[in-house]
């Protein structure tokens, strides 16, 4: 199958030239491996998911770094902890950029372990599965924010994404762009090759059938907000576990917690996490939505549909280098009034779907996907107008019309095309 270049190519090279490391952390089968031994063919490649490379570099990581000279490109570093101090040396001794290539896929403990090791001297960059604009080869890399800046910039590129659906069911890793690879023997093997694996080992897991059920009952509740409780009456676990196990499915970059938006002068916001996963295709096997036709008309289609266009979202800040973490949120909550014909008011809950807020301007996002968007569908945007320390700018409704409208002069509804 013909390689589909990485938008974050540019970014992996600006990296390695002015770092002396560069780590890729991402989740399994993104193409972590195969873009950087695409993008830089000469260096040696060591993958540590081989055992015997993995015993030598745990056994004595000094003569592993003595036959693995630098430049050099290593793969699953997180299973090799005890090079790390040695690669810091090395970075220090050379003072050179470009030394090592890191990928890795479990950023628990491997974040921790570069943030001690390699402050200042690696550049850490994400990858997650092929974004819309990679799989139509679409020459764009700005992040997404809905600006006239953005927008003007992005229609120059305008490629159609034909059988939406189809794509959104098939998922997002690289080997499923090969159609004669058969999806649900992929993501079965998924599923017990990586996900058991790496996840519920590294957890201790005893009972794999419920660690599965976990997983179940996660997928089922995407695009929902969050409840610990509820998740653990459904599995039989405790509500202690099931944060521990959301939380490693996060730092495995398998799912995504996105925080609410909830400042001072919001009083009445709702203080709970949504929940994404980073993969509609996952989504889609686990809960058994077995055809993207059968998915189109679902009962869970809105909700994977917002899962897939706010994953395209944040594809586009990774694969730019961009940081997301903290400025892309969501509100919900009863902080919007609605005034009455005799004067009286009163509170009504209300929902923003996506927030990304950048240089102090909160730009409100709905998603929806409707092919006729209309200006009452952001009503809950001048909710954000309470926060004065903030400004509102250009909000969105991304949906499925086939045209740049402007509904207000601060509102725009954009097609999925924009992103």
């Amino acid at each position: 199958m013909k390689y589909i270049r990485r938008q974050i190519t540019d970014t992996l090279i600006k990296c390695s030239q002015t770092f002396p490391a560069t780590l890729l952390i991402g989740p399994r089968q993104v193409g972590k491996s195969t873009a950087l031994e695409t993008i830089f063919p000469t260096l040696p490649y060591v993958t540590f998911d081989d055992p015997l490379l993995l015993n030598l570099a745990k056994q004595d990581a000094g003569l592993f770094s003595q036959n693995n000279p630098t430049p050099v490109i290593l793969d699953e570093v997180q299973y090799a902890a005890e090079l790390f101090p040695f690669i810091k040396i090395i970075c220090d001794k050379k003072k050179e950029n470009g030394l090592f290539l890191l990928t890795g896929s479990q950023q628990f403990h491997l974040v921790k372990n570069v943030t001690e090791s390699l402050a200042g001297r690696v550049a850490i960059l994400e990858m997650q599965g092929l974004s819309l604009r990679e799989i139509f080869d679409i020459d764009f890399h700005r992040h997404f924010v809905p600006t006239k800046d953005y927008v003007d910039a992005r229609q120059n590129s305008i490629v159609k994404y034909d059988h939406l659906w189809q794509i959104i069911h098939r998922g997002s890793y690289p080997a499923l762009q090969n159609l004669d690879v058969d999806w649900e023997i992929f993501y079965r093997s998924y599923v017990s090759t990586y996900i058991e694996r790496d996840i519920s080992d590294l957890l201790r897991v005893k009972d794999k059938g419920k660690f599965l059920n976990f997983l179940i009952a996660m997928a089922a509740r995407t695009g929902q907000m969050l409840n610990y409780s509820n998740v653990s009456d459904e599995v039989g676990i405790s509500v202690e576990t099931v944060r521990n196990w959301t939380s490693l499915l996060e730092t495995s970059g398998i799912i995504y917690i996105l925080e609410p938006y909830a400042p001072s002068a919001l009083r009445r916001a709702i203080r709970t996490p949504k929940l994404f996963f980073r993969d509609t295709g996952l989504v889609c096997y686990l809960t058994k939505w077995m055809t993207p036709e059968v998915l189109a008309v679902g009962a869970q289609n809105g909700n994977i549909f917002e899962t897939f266009v706010i994953s395209e979202i944040l594809k586009s800040f990774s694969n730019e280098g961009k940081g997301y973490r903290d400025h892309v949120f969501y509100y919900r909550g009863k902080d919007k009034i609605r005034k009455h014909p005799d004067g009286t008011s009163d509170s009504i809950e209300s929902e923003i779907d996506f927030i990304i807020e950048e240089n102090g301007i909160l730009h409100p996002v709905e998603i929806k996907m409707s092919a006729a968007p209309d200006a009452s569908m952001a009503s809950a945007f001048d909710v954000l107008d309470g926060v004065v320390d903030k400004k509102r700018g250009m909000g969105a409704i991304i949906c499925l019309y086939d045209k740049v409208v402007y509904l207000r002069d601060n509102l725009l509804a954009l097609p999925i095309e924009l992103l």
